[in-house]
């Protein structure tokens, strides 16, 4: 069985072919000749398959204090801490003026000051780590050291405080750019570089859509504006143009209507047939076009991205594999073996356990040779972001207690009828009239009761189920105690209200909603990228807009800001600020719209497109196909009806238990595999999915980059080429 052969053992029953010259028993040869001798080969090629498997493109030194700082790098505890500081940094705005919590200037800088010099220290630490060279031509680094000249502005800000004379901390527009250039920001670089490209496409879609919006505000004007109409509140209606050019932008969000037509409307009923056409245009086809126009160019400019991180992936893999290299016999190329294969397996993810390694090389070695090519090595960095569960068998509470009973036939019946789908089907409706009734009125004495006669079916079926911690709990939360304030009854209305959670259970069994409930999980850590684009650019514009708006309308501090922002995300109207004020201010609205909604919302938008679309057409990749089948094969695969791709499914962790629902007379290993079909271990996994048809299985980069070959790191997609 898979996983039984010691370690020792698997290395003595290498085949004599995999044991080539012998170097097996020491350091392979390695493919990096300025490594030097005191680096492990082991620890080097751990941490290109490590950077393959997270898709970090960065070129260090292999030296081996590099390597240990490059070690410490991309430790949890230093990325832990430097977006604690980030989100210190960014929440200064709170205690600053305009203030929702005000605190002495000094004290902010103070903070401030202690968050530069962490960003200090981390800068300084990655300029250890990689190549004076490269370190000066990646323009992220530049940013970063333009945004510690915050310093400067903190001095004159405070020097000019001191004075009493009026001052602006401009650097504070530059706080959020820290999220997107430092190293592991790298999916919001990529959020960025979309809008980047996308931009030309949208410029020229935005003027038709302008010359539009000034044709239809030249014909209001000779239309409506000598006929003497007014506004609601008495001011001359469409009579001056830019007034006009303004109310009919806004039209288009529907922020103003049905306002803006009132008064033509008042005077003749036919005016709305103008009003209509424009609607359709602009509002209609125009930002139809929009979205056409963003979902075109960020498919295209996406799909070259991921096919140069795939590159830049599978180049990180060659390296490693040039490390752990066997020379074979004459006529054959160069090989790795299990025991090194398991050994910078064991250094990448230490986590992984004996039986799902050895699942991972049965893939690989397919042909149990021994040993693996290029090809099938490359392929570990994707086997490694495949989420398998582990399920451990447990055996049932009757068969300790009373092993005669739980074997004999009436317990194999009751066990039939437990795991038929019908037995699911009727506790799901229990649950539903449990719902119907928590939802009634408590103080009626059937109702209350009936509580406790759900609790009883509910321990019922974890007892036939053998779910022994799920009855612990149940039992546990009905004891007539009062525990942390709250009476036995409240716990047990609050066990019902988790218990009718199971639901959603019941929406999954329905296959069209279980596809959206899976594209949802599948692109949830995406939507936190753009959660983080949206945070950007609401920073900045939250802080000009309290610098021009404070005191006036709105805009009194970060949180009213943020609220306002969320507001004309929904409905630009900008009117108020525009009259206490200046006409000018309509700028910074019309900005905001056109970067947000136009251009950011429908990139969200194209993507959750594209993301149902692999969902809808896709099927499985051929890698975790090859995977699900080796479990097979193996036979330690879950029994078919527990492999149902629903939410519950999705929610389970890396290493669960497999229940006991199985028939007494089962006999199955003590731990079984499946594939956590919804889950991606990095975003990259998920975007390397979606294109997975359209890369090339065998494009290592070798060939086509001689300069990204010599220096292990690739530059950006430049799209020079489409």
């Amino acid at each position: 069985r898979l996983g039984e052969m010691s370690e020792p053992e698997k290395k003595d029953n290498i085949p004599d072919e995999a044991a080539g010259t012998g170097k097996e028993k020491g350091i392979p040869n390695g493919g990096n000749p300025s490594k030097t001798k005191e680096v492990s080969d082991f620890d080097l090629a751990a941490i290109y398959v490590s950077d393959a498997q997270y898709n970090r493109n960065i070129h260090f030194d292999t030296s081996a204090q590099a390597v240990r700082l490059y070690l410490l790098y991309n430790h949890w505890l230093p990325k832990v801490l430097l977006y604690f500081f980030i989100l210190v940094d960014l929440s200064l705005a709170i205690f600053e003026d305009p203030a929702v919590v005000p605190l002495p200037t000094w004290a902010t800088m103070l903070v401030e000051l202690l968050c530069l010099l962490v960003f200090t220290i981390r800068l300084v630490h990655y300029a250890k780590v990689i190549p004076r060279d490269k370190f000066w031509k990646d323009p992220k680094n530049i940013c970063i050291i333009a945004i510690l000249l915050t310093l400067i502005d903190m001095i004159i800000y405070g020097a000019l405080k001191a004075t009493d004379y009026y001052a602006v901390r401009w650097s504070r527009v530059l706080r959020p750019l820290l999220l997107v250039n430092v190293t592991e920001g790298r999916q919001l670089r990529r959020a960025f570089r979309s809008i980047r490209n996308a931009l030309p496409e949208i410029f020229y879609v935005f003027l038709l859509f302008m010359f539009s919006v000034l044709i239809f505000s030249l014909m209001a004007l000779k239309l409506l504006g000598k006929r003497g109409l007014k506004t609601t509140d008495g001011s001359p209606y469409f009579t001056d143009y830019l007034e006009i050019v303004f109310d009919l932008y806004v039209l288009v969000t529907t922020a103003n209507s049905p306002d803006v037509m009132m008064p033509a409307y008042n005077s003749s009923f036919l005016f709305t047939l103008f009003f209509i056409l424009y609607i359709f245009i602009n509002t209609y086809i125009f930002m139809s076009a929009f979205l056409a126009v963003v979902f075109n160019n960020y498919k295209k400019y996406l799909k070259e991205e991921v096919r140069q991180l795939v590159r830049a992936k599978r180049h990180k893999m060659v390296r490693a594999f040039a490390v752990l290299q066997e020379s074979r016999e004459e006529g054959r190329g160069p090989v790795v073996t299990h025991a090194n294969w398991n050994q910078v397996v064991r250094l990448v993810q230490p986590s992984i356990s004996n039986p799902h390694r050895e699942l991972l090389w049965n893939v690989c070695d397919d042909k149990n040779q021994g040993f693996i090519g290029k090809l099938a090595f490359v392929q570990l960095a994707d086997l490694l972001n495949i989420e398998v569960i582990t399920l451990k068998s447990r055996p049932h509470p009757l068969q300790s207690l009373c092993p005669a009973f739980y074997l004999s036939g009436p317990s194999r019946l009751l066990c039939r009828l437990v795991q038929h789908r019908g037995f699911v089907i009727v506790y799901d409706l229990i649950i539903l009239v449990n719902a119907v009734f928590i939802g009634l009125d408590e103080e009626n004495p059937m109702i209350a009761n009936s509580e406790w006669v759900f609790l009883a079916l509910y321990l019922f079926r974890n007892t036939l189920l053998g779910q022994q911690r799920q009855s612990v709990f149940l039992n546990t939360s009905s004891c007539p105690v009062v525990a942390g304030g709250y009476t036995s009854r409240q716990i047990l209305d609050i066990v019902f209200i988790l218990r009718v959670l199971r639901l959603i259970r019941v929406v999954d069994s329905i296959g069209r909603f279980r596809t959206i409930i899976n594209t949802l999980i599948r692109i949830g850590p995406a939507i936190l990228t753009f959660g983080q684009l949206i945070l950007v650019i609401y920073y900045v514009f939250a802080m000009v807009g309290m610098e021009l708006f404070k005191g006036k309308n709105n805009f009194n501090n970060i949180a009213s800001s943020f609220i306002l922002l969320v507001e004309l995300t929904v409905v630009n109207q900008c009117s108020g600020f525009a009259t206490v004020t200046h006409m000018s201010a309509r700028i910074f609205f019309v900005l905001f719209h056109i970067l947000v909604v136009i251009v950011i919302i429908n990139i969200f938008v194209s993507f959750v497109l594209e993301a149902f679309y692999v969902e809808y057409s896709v099927d499985k990749g051929d890698l975790q196909t090859a995977l699900e089948r080796k479990i097979e094969e193996l036979e330690l695969a879950v029994a078919q009806e527990k492999l149902e791709d629903n939410l519950v499914n999705a929610m389970e962790t890396s290493d669960n238990d497999l229940g006991t629902g199985q028939s007494p007379t089962a006999n199955k290993p003590a731990l079984m595999f499946k594939i956590a079909s919804k889950r991606y271990r990095t975003v990259d996994a998920f975007l390397q999915r979606m294109f997975e048809a359209d890369l090339d299985p065998e494009d290592f980069a070798e060939n086509n980059d001689p300069e990204a070959q010599a220096s292990g790191s690739f530059a950006n997609p430049t799209f020079n080429s489409m």
